[in-house]
């Protein structure tokens, strides 16, 4: 039975899912624009922050005034509508809540709210990747542990490059490669929030209309946020990632099957098997026509000769030799894809999208030359961006984890383009997302 006759059967029975949202930003506002029509889903409760913007935010996306009647969540269970509040934790433990979707945005929070969800017996949907880049694999244990699931979200590109790569080995293909897009170019891992429309390619009125974070968005353009999602898929698919970061090779859609081959074959891979993000800009600027920039894709080898006939006889684009053939999504809805890991978890308990073990890692890396006392402002900032290394290259280097680089003060300088380590920083040594990070680093290095 497909997903939505599941929601479908349960809306009728009036068992609907319930869900929590913890953080109603823009992803999370995306998410609430589709839960009103979504059958069989009960949105019991939202915490944030500041409970009058996520207020605001619903008005923006259409909610009717009469879904947020609710005055508590006992209230609103009973009325079948939604409260908004700031107590995440009275939320996540709610008996009645199935589904925790994790929103917020802020890594070490991010942790926090995941254990506490499976503390209390909640599967997770975590849309705040940058956790799972630094402690996905021990989340993911965490999780099945208490016997819940744990899952990337759907709609954002990790969930979906891993879908296409199940894809392709379920059909018995090897994956040569996957990945995503990004517009990219080699500065603009020095960009900052002051610099991000211009180079993003919006004005900064467009990006006030739309309410955009500018430091969110930056974490796109720096490479932070496209080396945050390569560490989340490696480590769910086992692929692996280069060995000084990603190489951005520019190319359109036709020319991937020819870019995501091994050296040996006049590609950019080291080795079959790897992650990479394809670039929408020639090496000069120059916008490349039919890009990959917001989507997504796999490159999969016919291994023999019938399989590699089969590629010519319906017209697949391949290489030149018809051996390597590039499936591709050219677009991301991002939190109005939200509901599909939802669904997933709550009918199926199958994640779309979840660590199976460490092969890569994301480590702070300095925009500029840094001086001791300053603080350091996590991705997208004006202090440090993600740089993709495989796990034991970091663990080796003693690497500082980019989820962890956020309000953290330097001990010592560091240069421009140099990654940070452990010894760098002055750390608090108290929070859970530490604790996690230093845990699996003694558990998981021996697979690194």
């Amino acid at each position: 039975m497909s997903l939505h006759a599941k929601l479908q059967q349960r809306a009728a029975e009036g068992r609907p899912i319930r869900v929590a949202l913890i953080g109603a930003g823009k992803f999370g506002s995306m998410y609430l624009a589709q839960v009103p029509r979504t059958p069989g889903v009960h949105l019991l409760g939202i915490a944030d922050l500041s409970p009058d913007a996520a207020r605001a935010n619903l008005a923006r996306v259409g909610w009717a005034p009469q879904r947020l009647a609710a005055s508590s969540l006992a209230e609103a269970l009973k009325q079948g509508s939604t409260h908004v509040g700031e107590d995440w934790r009275a939320l996540v433990s709610h008996p009645a809540v199935d589904v925790v979707v994790e929103c917020t945005g802020s890594p070490v929070a991010a942790v926090e709210h995941c254990l506490a969800a499976f503390a209390h017996g909640k599967h997770v949907v975590n849309v705040t990747v940058e956790a799972d880049a630094f402690c996905g694999p021990l989340l993911a244990r965490r999780a099945a542990e208490a016997g819940v699931v744990y899952s990337l979200a759907f709609g954002d590109q990790p969930a979906l490059i891993c879908d296409l790569v199940d894809w392709a080995r379920t059909c018995g293909f090897p994956v040569v490669a996957a990945g995503r897009g990004h517009k990219w170019l080699p500065h603009f891992s020095q960009s900052t929030p002051d610099t991000v429309w211009g180079y993003y390619g919006l004005t900064p009125e467009q990006a006030a209309r739309g309410g955009l974070n500018p430091k969110m968005f930056n974490s796109f353009l720096d490479g932070s946020k496209p080396a945050i999602e390569s560490s989340a898929v490696s480590n769910a698919t086992g692929l692996g990632v280069p060995r000084d970061g990603l190489r951005y090779p520019p190319a359109s859609i036709e020319d991937i099957p020819f870019v995501t081959r091994p050296i040996a074959e006049g590609g950019v891979l080291e080795r079959k098997g790897m992650v990479e993000v394809i670039s929408s800009l020639e090496a000069d600027g120059r916008q490349i026509p039919y890009d990959i920039r917001m989507g997504v894709w796999v490159t999969v080898e016919g291994e023999t000769d019938y399989i590699r006939h089969c590629f010519e006889e319906y017209n697949a684009h391949t290489d030149p030799s018809g051996r390597y053939f590039t499936l591709y999504k050219r677009w991301h809805l991002i939190g109005l894809e939200v509901g599909l890991s939802v669904a997933s978890v709550a009918l199926r308990g199958e994640p779309t999208g979840v660590a199976r073990g460490w092969s890569a890692d994301v480590v702070a890396t300095a925009k500029r030359d840094l001086q001791p006392g300053e603080m350091l402002d996590g991705e997208g900032g004006y202090t440090v961006w993600g740089k993709l290394l495989p796990a034991a290259t970091s663990v080796q280097l003693g690497g500082l984890p980019l989820g962890l680089a956020h309000q953290v003060k330097l001990r010592r300088p560091v240069k421009q383009g140099q990654s940070l380590s452990w010894d760098d920083v002055a750390l608090d040594t108290g929070t859970d997302a530490y604790k996690l990070r230093r845990e699996m680093e003694r558990g998981f290095s021996s697979t690194a």
